[in-house]
């Protein structure tokens, strides 16, 4: 790969773009693929495959070879409460990403999360600064104040993030489609919202609803691969 092709991945990676180097077995010539131009792309069927699975390998007449770098998967937790104290060091472990958002100081503290990046700040103030959402991120809100949750779970929807996760019963959840329907987003955009948040396993504990919720995270994580078998 020469020295300009990979200054051009270094900067999709640094922006958190995925990109797909296409490289001719034949000669060794490579190009860039950016994730907006797939479908424009002469190999736009492979390429956008190959975005989708997150998988590098040849396309099918074996002259070609594709190279996927998608953005590393990060987990914003809204809330700096206790399932979040559970959830970070699991996720962790599952080599994600991790920041948790809560503009309530007493909470959001270093002593309290000692391991993963802490935002003391509202939603609106905090998600900017991590370059925002997009669909390699997942968010789970978790303090059942809709004024820290809300801005949070707009925000998700309108990057297409792939897991949107809120905690509350049905009836908040409710009251809570309520406030998006009247804040623009339709029934469609409302429903990828996993509510009440995490896998159905009985879970009571902060650590066991960690447990749900991060299941959750990773089943809707794998789906697509899954599907491409």
């Amino acid at each position: 790969m020469d020295l300009a092709l990979l200054s051009e991945l270094n900067r999709e990676r640094a922006a958190r773009r995925a990109a797909v180097v296409v490289t001719d077995l034949a000669t060794g010539a490579a190009r860039l693929v950016r994730a907006e131009a797939a479908e424009a792309d002469p190999l736009a069927p492979d390429v956008l495959e190959a975005l989708r699975t997150g998988r590098s390998g040849l396309v099918a007449d074996g002259t070609v070879f594709l190279t996927v770098q998608v953005p590393p998967v990060r987990l914003v937790a809204i809330g700096a409460v206790h399932i979040s104290q559970a959830l970070a060091p699991l996720a962790r472990g599952l080599d994600l990403d991790v920041t948790v958002v809560d503009p309530r100081t007493a909470f959001a503290s270093p002593e309290r999360f000692p391991d993963v990046p802490v935002l003391a700040e509202w939603p609106d103030e905090a998600l900017p600064k991590l370059g925002g959402l997009d669909r390699y991120t997942a968010v789970a809100c978790l303090t059942h104040d809709p004024k820290i949750d809300d801005p949070a779970l707009a925000a998700a929807l309108r990057a297409e993030c792939f897991y949107v996760g809120a905690l509350g019963s049905r009836r908040t959840h409710a009251k809570r489609v309520e406030r998006l329907t009247v804040a623009g987003f339709g029934p469609d955009e409302i429903a990828r919202i996993r509510a009440p948040i995490g896998l159905d396993i009985g879970a009571i504990s902060p650590a066991e609803i960690a447990i749900a919720v991060l299941a959750e995270i990773v089943s809707a994580l794998r789906q697509d691969r899954r599907r491409a078998g």
